[in-house]
Order: structure tokens, then C-alpha cells, then sequence
């Protein structure tokens, strides 16, 4: 035997060592290489084998594994393939999931191997040949296909249809969902299309239809499957396992959310005990929102574990949980609830329970209802589950109606309540009322005493406590023994009116039911007045207070004093109705003010408020109220009329207005606005106002609301203004809607200057056409035309058809020179003939002309000094006697008079040529002298001497005497009143001209 055991070691070592030498050559390729395709998974299943040496030492390889499709052998997976091999040699297996259907393209693996051990080389060996799974494209068959068929994939995933057209035939498209076409590559065989869907989504109904269209040398053919979307199953929710009567245990849960599979891919529940590796049931999702049951008997086991298992084609989910079937009862709800034994304010409940067969300790609830929606649980104490338990309930109201229902759970190990039993409505016994009543009154005057007019209503303890109620009223005088007077009101009436005289009463007000009355609620009525009014009682002295009020309720205060115990405050919810909704509150003694709110109270209404302080029963008013939840702005405007109206203002009145409790808010005042034509304010004392068309008013604000009437000021004249008035509250007040029209008057004060200037002109006027002779004589007189004189008229004067003017014929002025300082040259020039005058006056003086007997006409002087005179240039004219001929100028002394006479020649113009002897026309213009002229009119014609003209020694005002001087084809004219005035003189002198006597 030992020898055996060293041979055998002698063995095994010497196989070791001559694998160890030669492990850089040895290799163990893979051999018996078999695949196989699983179509429902779409998997390919692989198996192959290496040599028993390899097996013996447990070596660790790597398969390279490679998966190709195609004839061209086109490689698409490449894996590396790590295990141990085992002495058992058993056969080695690998898988592979095709996302391209298998059925579609032939699909072919090959293998090599390496053994990955330090005593090896490690290098691969030869590839093994390539083992093919043929798929339908090789196949001769004209049926079309598409697949996959039926397939569940999940969503979000990506899915690869391929569509094989059969022998002889041609793909033309694809439709995915009856929505998407897909067409063939045209560079492809278009016998066989493939096609992937990225990241499908599931559809509201079961399955997506996928059709192939297949066109050959029959009929066109469709090829088509179904691709249901969906997601994994859920964990179940709220799983809960109870038993009712400890005969059945019934398991629920929710199954989670939608999965999106039904049918025969929807998830399946199924529940497996591990103690008695029992399965117990087997559910199907009808639908993800409605709850799964399972129930199944109980034996004598109490305790499970139990398993809960959902499944579908995409995955499963499990929930494992034990429970006691003693601590999981949930018992029936009690039948059969029912009253016995009732009285007044107390009621004896009895039910009953199961299961009767088996007694369970069960402790019940009991919901009593009240009328007004309180809800009291009261709880029983254990009672047995086969027994017929009840419950006294007690401090219920009389003749009151109340609702009962009941529940019931263990009591040892409590679990859950049980359903609630049906209800049960009952009313309990009638009983005397309770409490007392709230009582007010309302006095009004009437002819020979008072009508009081009676509210009431319950205060909050009070409890009628029975049907068919009354009310009794009884009443009697206080200091007067008197009858007691008695009514009664029915119960649908919460308030009635009796009449009473002047002396002080006391009412009584109690509520009757059929069983008896309640407390009296007392009230005593002052004594009346001679005048009707009470004692002490609704003082009319007492003025109106105006309160704030909110959109929830108006506020009220007053003086609170330690003479009253406690307050009153009245009102009408509908002051504007008839039937007003009389309403009262009182308060605490300590209380000074209140917040009045109603349901019925609306804004623009006026609400008025009456305060009361209470005295023993005995009431006493303190004063009254009134104000608006909100003010709002007047519903109607003031009726404007124009009272008064002058040039400068317009008086506007609005006397009908009222601005008592019929408007929606207290009266403020009144806005008078002024719009002018250029709509623009400029009126003195208003105020800008600018309407949201951008138009601007003048506002005048009257802050008394009494006032209606206001003058308008500072008006201009015969001008068109739109006035309107508005009233305005603590709401503000409404657009403006309509304007009055007015113009003002003329200003009849504009036109009394007018008349001032106007009336002294028209009667200077009228005085100087009347008189106008004698202005024309004084203001302007006539100045003589010598052709048009008489004496022209006169045959003897007559030369060479030209009127000669000789100095016997005429009667000359008196023609004065004053202010003579020197003598001046004159020279004349008319037709080349030069006219020289000289003369020297030092003294100025009267010059008179003395008619000789000879009829001619001499120069005298008062005073020695020379006496000039020059032709009167005015009454040139041009004649035929003659270019030279001129009549100079002549002077004579009084010593020795000379007689000349001068004749009027013809002459068109005169020159001054000499600008030696005078500079200029200026220089003469400016001499300082004025000729005087003497009206003819007053000379004696020529029957008269001029020796009887007076002797003057100081000149006599008349009219001036314009002197006209021809240069060239200017006129300059001057007078002797205002001298001549020309631009370039420096120098001055005096002149006298001589007209020559003559006949007119």
C-alpha cells in the first residue's frame, strides 16, 4: 500500500513538472461550441467545453466571445468571459439578449480561449469556427413578418422592429402608432428593413400597433404586431390585515400607481404564508385606484408571517409583515339601537352586537347630536359581545330633539372602531320654560296718553321647552292701585303694541308652554308730561351726535356714570322700510361704547341710534346717534336755477335740496364749478379743478350745508359760462353731468366815458355848423383870390389881356414890422432880371399909407426911420408886358414921400440867386420877425381916405398873412405869427410886405 501511495506522488509530480516546462506552448481551446436561441427572451444561449486537463487543475480562463450578424460576418458583440473550471467538468454557458429580433438576421458565434495562471503562458488560442443560428432572412418562404410580436417593454426604453418581406418582395414602409412612417434605406436590400424606436412612451390604451407594408407579385400584404409600453409593478400601500368575527382574516391593500399594463400583462398578487408555506391567494389588478382583497379562513393559528408579492412582465416588487389575529378584531357595527325609558333630560340607549358564537370585550362609542350641530361622544364601559348592553345619557335639554348613533372596538388590544351603526333620532319630554325673556319698548304720544309698542326676544339661557308656546303680557299702573290687564300673543309674533295713559306702569312679559311659564321680564314706564312726553325719558334737548362707521358695523360711544346698571342701544336694521326690523342690545354697566354690526346693514344708508341707561327695570334716555356704514356721494344733484345776474356775476340757488336721511351720506357743502369758454381758471377766489379730459373748471367750495346759494364774482361782461353745482359727502360726490348756461350783461359803466367825450364834441359840433360863419371869420379866415377880385374886372385895367392891379384900386392892410435888428439884402431873380430891396429899420413901428390927392398911395412912419416894402410875391403871375419888367421895391422917408405904384406883374417863379448876400432860404426863414396882417375888411373902400384910419402904437391882432416864395419847384410857405423855419439859417431879420390898395 505505501508503495502505491509513493508511486502515485512519484506520478503527479512528475505530470507537474513536465507541465511546468511546457507552459509557454500550452493552450486549451475551446471544443464542442453549441448555440441556441430562446425567442421569447430573444436571447442567444451558448455552450462549450475545454479539455479534462484543464478541468483537473481548476484553471482560471477568459473566453473572448464575439457575436456576429450577416453573412459578412459583421461582429456587433464583443465579451470577456472570466470563470474557474471545475473538476466535476461540467459544461461552460454563457447568454446573450439581442436587441434586433433574433428571427430577423442570422446570428453566429465564435470562441478562444486563455488561461489566466502564472504557471501558463498566457496566450489565446486559435479562434473556434463560427456556430450560426439562422434567422428567417435566409429563408425561401414568401409569408412577410415583423417582429418582435407582442413584446412588453418597459418605457423610456429603446425597441428594434424589423419587417421581412418574404421571397420576392419589396418593404415600402413601416407605420409606427398609426402616426409614424418609416421607410426603407435605398442604398439596402429592401427586402428586409430594420428600424429602432428611441425611448417609447406608453399609450392610454393597451398596445401600440406596428404595421409592415409588403408589396410583391401578389396583392399587397400587411404585416403587423403590437408593442405594450408600461413600467415595473409598485410595492402595495397600505396593507392592513383584520378579522371581524375570528372566523375570517382579510387582508387589504392599494396595488400603487398605474402601471399601464392589463390584460394578461397587467401585475398579479399573490400571498404566501412562510409558516405553513401556504399560498393563500392569487389577485389581478382590475384597477390601480381600487383596493385588493384577500381573505381566507382562520384555523387555530393566530400568528402569520406573510408575504405579499406583485408581478408582471417587467419586474416584481414584495412585503413582508406579521400580525396577531387577536390584536387585528374589527368588530361589526352594533344593529338594533333603540330608547327606552325616557324622560325630560335623560334617555336610556340599548343595542346590540356581534358575534354572539364567541364572546369578544367590546367597548362602545355613543355620538349625541344636538340640534344646533354640537356633537358629545360618550363612551360605555366593556360589555360582552353576546350580551344586550345600554347606556344612560342625562343633562339633555326638554322637549328637544337629538340624534344618536354608536360604534364599538375591543377593548383589550384595541384595534380599530367599527363602522357606525344606523342613526337614531329622538326628542325628549316637555318641561316649564327656562330663562327669561329680552323685552324693550318703543313709546309714541298719542291723544290722551301713549301707545307702547312691545319686543322681545329669548336671551341666550333661555329654553322654551315645550310646544304650543304664548306669550303673556299683563300690565297696571305703579302708584295708583288700578286692574291688572292681561293679554296673550302667539308664539309667531315677537312683538304687540298697548295703549296706556299719562301714569307710570309696570309691564310684565313671560313665555307659556303646556306645562307652565317661564320667569317674568319686567319693565316700568315713566310718567308722561302735560305735553305727552315721559319723565326723565326721551329728552328732545339732547342733540343729534354723528358716529364713524366701517364697512363691518358703526361704532358707538357715550358717557358711562355710576347711575344706571346697565345700557340699552336701539336702532332699525331698514330704516327706509316700513316694517324696519326693530333691533336692542344691552351692555354692562362699566361699558362706555359698542360696535354695532348687521348683516343687514348697506352702505349709503343713514342708521339712527338710541342710548338708553337702565335703572331698576326703569329706562332713561341718553342721547342719539346716527351714522353710515359708508358714505357714499349723492344720488341727486342740486337743481341750480340763476337768481340774479349782472355783467360781473351770476347768483345760482338750490333751495329744494334736501340734505336730511334720504341722501346716501351727511351733506358736506357744495361745489360750485365755473367753466369758461377757454376752459381755463382765472376767476379771482376759485379754485382749479381739472376733469379727466383734461378740461379745467373753477371750483368755489361752501362748507355749510345749510347754505344754497352763492354768488358767482368777478364775471367779465357779455361772456358765455356753464355753471354747475354739486353736493358733496364723506363719499365724495358724483361727475359732473350737466351745466346751467349763462351770459352775462353788457357793462353799461364801460360806455359813460364814451358819452363823456362824445356829447361835448356832437354839441361843439352842432354849435359850430350853426355859427359856422362866424368860426370861419374867427378860426380860418378867407384869404383873398386877386383873380378873382372885382377891380380884375374892370376894362381899364386891362393890359394886353393880362388883369393890371393898380394901388388906387385897392385898399391895403396895415402891415407891421416888428423885431427889425438889420437890414437885410433881398435879391431877386426872374427872367435874369436881379431884384434888389434894401432897406434899415431900427425901431420896429406902424408903417400907414396916406392916399395923396392925386388918388396915389404914401408911406408914413410914426417914427423917422425908413419904411421898406417889396412886392407881395403870393400875387405874381406871369404876364406879356415885358421879360424885364418889375415893379421894385421902393422906400421912401418921411421927410420926403415918394409916390410909385406898383403894378402886379405876371411872374412864374422867384429865385434867390445870391448866395453872397443871403446864404440861403434858411437864413431868411429865421429871422426873428413876424408880419402882422390886417384884414381889408375892416379898411373903408375907397370912397374913404386912409387919413381917417386910426394911428396904432400897438399891433392888433388878426390873422396871419402866409407869405409864398417859389424857389425852383419847391414852395415854401411861412406866416408872420410863426416865423419861417428853414436847416441851414444863422441869422435873423424882419421884412414887411405892402399889399397895394385896392378894389374887391
Amino acid at each position: 500500500m505505501d508503495n502505491f501511495v509513493l508511486w502515485t506522488i512519484f506520478l503527479y509530480t512528475a505530470l507537474c513538472f513536465s507541465i511546468y516546462q511546457g507552459q509557454e506552448i500550452q493552450e486549451f481551446p475551446p471544443t464542442f461550441l453549441k448555440v441556441s436561441k430562446n425567442l421569447p427572451l430573444q436571447r442567444l444561449l451558448v455552450e462549450w467545453d475545454v479539455s479534462d486537463s484543464a478541468h483537473k487543475f481548476e484553471l482560471e480562463m477568459v473566453f473572448d466571445i464575439q457575436v456576429s450578424r450577416t453573412e459578412e460576418m459583421n461582429v456587433v458583440w464583443t465579451e470577456y468571459y472570466n470563470t474557474t473550471l471545475s473538476k466535476l467538468k461540467k459544461t461552460l454557458h454563457w447568454s446573450w439578449d439581442s436587441e434586433l429580433p433574433l428571427e430577423c438576421l442570422s446570428h453566429s458565434v465564435r470562441i478562444r480561449s486563455m488561461v489566466n495562471d502564472e504557471r501558463f503562458s498566457k496566450l489565446w488560442s486559435r479562434w473556434s469556427q463560427w456556430e450560426t443560428v439562422l434567422g428567417l432572412d435566409t429563408s425561401d418562404d414568401n409569408t412577410p413578418y415583423i417582429f418582435p410580436e407582442d413584446k412588453v417593454v418597459e418605457e423610456g426604453s429603446n425597441v428594434t422592429f424589423c419587417c421581412i418581406g418574404g421571397k420576392d418582395s419589396r418593404i415600402e414602409y413601416l407605420l409606427f402608432n398609426y402616426t409614424d412612417y418609416y421607410y426603407p434605406d435605398s442604398n439596402t436590400s429592401q427586402q428586409n428593413m430594420v428600424i429602432t424606436m428611441k425611448k417609447v412612451l406608453h399609450a392610454e390604451v393597451p398596445g401600440i400597433p406596428v404595421f409592415c407594408k409588403i408589396s410583391g407579385k401578389e396583392n399587397k400584404k400587411y404585416s403587423a404586431t403590437l408593442l405594450f409600453v408600461g413600467k415595473p409593478p409598485y410595492e402595495p400601500e397600505d396593507i392592513s390585515c383584520d378579522t371581524r368575527d375570528i372566523k375570517t382574516l382579510t387582508c387589504t391593500w392599494n396595488p400603487g400607481k398605474n402601471t399601464y399594463l392589463y390584460g394578461a400583462h397587467s401585475t398579479k398578487y399573490h400571498l404566501f404564508e412562510r409558516f405553513s408555506q401556504k399560498t393563500f391567494c392569487y389577485q389581478e389588478t382590475a384597477h390601480y385606484l381600487e383596493p385588493i382583497h384577500c381573505s381566507w379562513a382562520i384555523d387555530q393559528q393566530m400568528i402569520y408571517n406573510l408575504t405579499l408579492t406583485a408581478q408582471n412582465p417587467l419586474g416584481k416588487r414584495s412585503a413582508n409583515f406579521v400580525l396577531d389575529v387577536a390584536h387585528r378584531v374589527h368588530p361589526y357595527p352594533p344593529s338594533d339601537l333603540s330608547v327606552e325609558h325616557m324622560k325630560a333630560t335623560e334617555v336610556s340607549l340599548y343595542w346590540r352586537m356581534q358575534p354572539k358564537y364567541k364572546a369578544i370585550k367590546l367597548l362602545c362609542q355613543i355620538e349625541n347630536r344636538h340640534p344646533s350641530g354640537q356633537v358629545e361622544l360618550h363612551n360605555s364601559s366593556p360589555v360582552q359581545s353576546n350580551s344586550y348592553p345600554h347606556l344612560t345619557l342625562g343633562g339633555l335639554q326638554p322637549f328637544t330633539y337629538y340624534t344618536f348613533r354608536m360604534r364599538c372596538g375591543a377593548a383589550s388590544h384595541f384595534w380599530k372602531w367599527s363602522e357606525w351603526s344606523k342613526t337614531l333620532r329622538v326628542r325628549t319630554n316637555e318641561a316649564a320654560p327656562s330663562g327669561k325673556l329680552d323685552v324693550w319698548r318703543e313709546v309714541t304720544p298719542v291723544l290722551g296718553g301713549r301707545n307702547v309698542t312691545l319686543f322681545w326676544k329669548p336671551l341666550p339661557d333661555f329654553r322654551a321647552n315645550g310646544g304650543d308656546i304664548s306669550f303673556e303680557i299683563t300690565w297696571e299702573k305703579l302708584k295708583k292701585a288700578s286692574e291688572l290687564e292681561h293679554i296673550s300673543i302667539s308664539a309667531l309674533q315677537n312683538s304687540t303694541t298697548i295703549s296706556i295713559d299719562n301714569h307710570s306702569y309696570k309691564i310684565s312679559v313671560a313665555a307659556r308652554n303646556n306645562i307652565n311659564s317661564s320667569l317674568p321680564s319686567v319693565m316700568i314706564i315713566s310718567r308722561a308730561t302735560d305735553n305727552g312726553a315721559e319723565e326723565k325719558v326721551d329728552r328732545t334737548d339732547l342733540e343729534e351726535e354723528r358716529v364713524n362707521g366701517t364697512v363691518d358695523g358703526i361704532y358707538i360711544s357715550w358717557k358711562a356714570t355710576n347711575a344706571f346698571d346697565g345700557y340699552i342701544v336701539d336702532w332699525c336694521n331698514f330704516p327706509r322700510s316700513q316694517h324696519c326690523d326693530f333691533q336692542w342690545k344691552r351692555f354692562d354697566f362699566n361699558t362706555s361704547s359698542c360696535f354695532i354690526k348687521s348683516a343687514a346693514f348697506m352702505p349709503g344708508v343713514r342708521y339712527n341710534f338710541r342710548v338708553y341707561g337702565s335703572l331698576a327695570n326703569e329706562d332713561f334716555f341718553l342721547g342719539k346717534k346716527v351714522g353710515y356704514t359708508k358714505e357714499l356721494a349723492p344720488r341727486l344733484n342740486p337743481q341750480g336755477e340763476i337768481a340774479e345776474m349782472t355783467s360781473h356775476t351770476v347768483t345760482v340757488t338750490w333751495d329744494s335740496y334736501p340734505v336730511n336721511e334720504s341722501q346716501p351720506g351727511f351733506i358736506r357743502g357744495y361745489h360750485v364749478y365755473v367753466k369758461t369758454m377757454e376752459e381755463e381758471c382765472s376767476l379771482k377766489g376759485s379754485a382749479k379743478h381739472a376733469l379727466s379730459d383734461g378740461s379745467v373748471l373753477c371750483k368755489y367750495t361752501i362748507e355749510n350745508p345749510e347754505e344754497k346759494r352763492y354768488v358767482v364774482k368777478h364775471l367779465m361782461p357779455e361772456t358765455t359760462y356753464a355753471l354747475a353745482v354739486k353736493a358733496y359727502t364723506g363719499g365724495g360726490e358724483t361727475p359732473i353731468d350737466a351745466y346751467i348756461n349763462v351770459d352775462t350783461l353788457h357793462d353799461s359803466k364801460i360806455y359813460l366815458p364814451v358819452l363823456l367825450v362824445i356829447i361835448p364834441f356832437v354839441v361843439i359840433t352842432a354849435v359850430c355848423f350853426w355859427k359856422i360863419k362866424w368860426v370861419k371869420d374867427c378860426c380860418y379866415p378867407e384869404i383873398p383870390n386877386p383873380n378873382k377880385s372885382q377891380v380884375l374886372s374892370f376894362n381899364g385895367l386891362k393890359l394886353n389881356s393880362e388883369a393890371v392891379l393898380k394901388l388906387s384900386d385897392c385898399i391895403p392892410d396895415t402891415v407891421v414890422l416888428e423885431n427889425t435888428s438889420e437890414a437885410n439884402t433881398l435879391q431877386l431873380r426872374s427872367h435874369g432880371t436881379i431884384l434888389e430891396s434894401e432897406s434899415k429899420v431900427i425901431n420896429p413901428s406902424w408903417v400907414y399909407f396916406i392916399q395923396n390927392e392925386v388918388g396915389n398911395l404914401m408911406c408914413t412912419q410914426s417914427a423917422p426911420e425908413a419904411c421898406t416894402s417889396f412886392e407881395n410875391l403870393a400875387y405874381s403871375s406871369q404876364t406879356a408886358l415885358g421879360s424885364s419888367l418889375y415893379q421894385n421895391l421902393w422906400m421912401s422917408e418921411k421927410s420926403e414921400p415918394q409916390l410909385s405904384i406898383l403894378l402886379y406883374q405876371p411872374q412864374h417863379y422867384i429865385e434867390i440867386l445870391s448866395k453872397d448876400t443871403v446864404t440861403s432860404l434858411r437864413e431868411i426863414t429865421e429871422r426873428e420877425g413876424s408880419l402882422r396882417y390886417i384884414s381889408q375888411m375892416e379898411v373903408p373902400r375907397s370912397e374913404a381916405k386912409l387919413s381917417d384910419l386910426p394911428h396904432f402904437t400897438e399891433p392888433i391882432e388878426h390873422s396871419s398873412y402866409k407869405i409864398q416864395t417859389v424857389l425852383g419847384s419847391e414852395l415854401v410857405t411861412s406866416t408872420s405869427d410863426e416865423g419861417i423855419q428853414s436847416q441851414d439859417s444863422s441869422t435873423s431879420s424882419n421884412s414887411t410886405a405892402l399889399l397895394l390898395p385896392g378894389r374887391h
